[in-house]
């Protein structure tokens, strides 16, 4: 992304309903699949550092971006466990994290194959990931330009691309269910937006804010009991299995 859309987001994503809802229902899909204590976490592309403060409060977590922006963002938060890096290439040993979490970043990276692969290296075997990439394709438009994705995603496409890395699929749901009518007319509108592709979120009254946050636990919890089969972002728990024993 580019350095406006880290300052954008820095400033609204600790109380912005999209932000706050994205962020509960990926600790609480980490908490209720992953069960070690004092578990080591990796943040692949930890942006300006919300998820990755949640992180540290249930273990040793560390955050990796490409961008230094979003790096200097975290730093002002008080995190310290910063690494420069790109996901394609985790500059970390086989078998080290117990779970890894990646919020609206693969979507990102040019070779997204190579970055599954290597979170599937790092993470010890039995570990955990927790993934959230945008939806649909036909919804592409300015927001996807002026956040530099390469492409969304169908829950059967990221179904084939972590079992093509040897994970196997815990959970996979569409999310954002009961309000995608809203996306799919914010999104269509945008198409017809003259000038230079940005991000615009929507502006809404504290009430509303507060409203829409309710709106999405109410969701998170209907997420946890059944796939949901709609929705702007789909999200994945996937497993490393463990060593079959030798026989």
């Amino acid at each position: 992304m580019n350095p406006e859309e880290y300052r954008k987001m820095r400033s609204v994503e600790d109380d912005y309903w999209w932000f706050v809802s994205r962020r509960e229902l990926a600790l609480t899909l980490l908490d209720t699949y992953a069960k070690a204590q004092n578990a080591t976490i990796l943040d692949v592309g930890c942006g300006t550092g919300a998820v990755l403060s949640e992180l540290e409060l249930r273990g040793h977590a560390i955050g990796i971006d490409l961008s230094h922006d979003a790096l200097t963002f975290s730093r002002d938060r008080g995190l310290n466990h910063l690494v420069y890096a790109n996901a394609e290439q985790l500059p970390f040993v086989d078998n080290l994290f117990d779970a890894v979490v990646s919020l609206d970043t693969i979507e990102h990276v040019p070779d997204h194959e190579s970055a599954i692969a290597e979170i599937f290296r790092t993470l010890k075997p039995g570990g955990v990931f927790v993934m959230n990439v945008p939806a649909f394709n036909w919804l592409w438009g300015p927001h996807d330009i002026a956040l530099m994705h390469q492409r969304r995603y169908t829950r059967r496409q990221v179904k084939s691309l972590l079992i093509n890395q040897g994970f196997q699929v815990e959970k996979l749901s569409y999310s954002v269910f009961f309000l995608f009518p809203a996306v799919i007319l914010r999104r269509l509108a945008d198409k017809f937006n003259k000038g230079e592709p940005k991000v615009t979120l929507p502006q809404f009254s504290t009430s509303t804010n507060q409203a829409l946050k309710s709106l999405m636990r109410t969701e998170g919890k209907l997420f946890q009991r059944v796939n949901l089969p709609w929705g702007s972002s789909v999200v994945s728990v996937a497993k490393k299995p463990n060593p079959l024993p030798d026989s």
